[in-house]
Order: structure tokens, then C-alpha cells, then sequence
């Protein structure tokens, strides 16, 4: 099993505590925040903390939770994930994160595009799903432009810093056509 996804942009590997620094700094930053459900955290030993169990993750010999770090060239830019579901389902939920300078620059897309690739292709999945903030207006344009089809509405099911938020709920299927990086 691929641990290293690229294009002819960007570079995803396994996060690990080499990139504790960067990933720190990204999750302490209060526009990354606006639409996370995980709270900033307090200090480094707490992310250290999350980190850590990544690291534990990717060590098993069946991986389910894949953390990836998304570089452009050798600069750190962002953080993307897939989590497994039951084997049975073959299904897997994504999760990304950007650093705001790089906002607005495709990178999210492009590394949306690698893993729904590796979901399908590699882990062999039959459904891959996300969730996003109703007010996050560019994961919207993200899930949307991978072709992601948006299903439904979840009622305030989002703890937010700004409070509960509505929750729309996107998938996208092995058959279904995507984006090619």
C-alpha cells in the first residue's frame, strides 16, 4: 500500500512527529479553526498528544485512518485524511485542512483529488464521504469541484467555536465520474 501520494504539484505522506511544528502552527491558527470541530489546541504537548496516535495509526498493519501531510515542493501547505468504516461497507470518510496563505490556490482540490484516488483505486472503497459547515463556502467549492454529490443536511450536529452549525453531507461513489489530478 501506497504511504506517499503526489501529482505533479503536490507531495502527500504520513504525518508524523517530524512535522509537529508545522502541524501545530496550522491547527493554532483561528481561520483554520473557524469550521474544526477539534478545539485549538492549548499548547504543542497537545498536539504532540494527536500526533502521536496518528503515528500509531499508520504503524498497524492495516491501516484505517490515514493522515496525510500535503507539501508543495518542500513547503508544508496543509493536512489531509481518510478514515475507514467497516470493511463490509467499504467506505471512508475525508477530512482536509489548509494553511490560510494558501488558500484560494487549488490545493485542496488537487490533494482532495489524490486521495479520493487512493480511496477508490488502492483501499478499493465503494463510497467515500465528508462532511462540511453549512457556512464554509470554499469546502463546499472543494467537495463540489471533485465531484462530490451533496445528500443532505444534518441539523446542528457540528460543535463549532461560534456554536452548533448545520452540517451538510456529500459522498461521492466508485462509479460516479471525478476530477483526474
Amino acid at each position: 500500500m501506497k504511504s506517499t501520494l503526489s501529482s505533479n504539484r503536490l507531495t502527500l505522506t504520513l504525518a508524523s512527529l517530524e512535522d509537529l511544528p508545522f502541524i501545530h502552527e496550522l491547527q493554532s491558527y483561528p481561520e483554520s479553526a473557524e469550521f474544526n470541530t477539534l478545539p485549538e489546541p492549548k499548547n504543542i504537548e497537545v498536539t504532540r498528544k494527536t500526533v502521536s496516535e496518528w503515528e500509531e495509526h499508520h504503524a498497524k498493519e492495516s491501516i484505517e485512518r490515514f493522515h496525510f501531510k500535503i507539501s508543495e515542493g518542500e513547503t508544508p501547505v496543509g493536512l489531509i485524511g481518510i478514515n475507514l468504516g467497516a470493511k463490509r461497507y467499504r467506505r471512508g470518510e475525508v477530512w482536509y485542512t489548509v494553511h490560510p496563505q494558501n488558500w484560494g490556490k487549488g490545493i485542496a482540490t488537487e490533494a482532495l483529488s489524490l486521495v479520493l484516488e487512493f480511496g477508490f483505486d488502492q483501499l478499493i472503497l465503494h463510497r467515500i464521504q465528508a462532511g462540511c459547515a453549512v457556512g464554509n463556502l470554499g469546502s463546499i467549492k472543494v467537495l463540489e469541484k471533485v465531484g462530490m454529490i451533496r445528500e443532505g443536511r444534518g441539523r446542528q450536529i457540528l460543535p463549532l467555536p461560534s456554536g452548533w452549525s448545520d452540517n451538510f453531507e456529500y459522498s461521492i461513489l466508485e462509479s460516479d465520474s471525478r476530477i483526474k489530478k
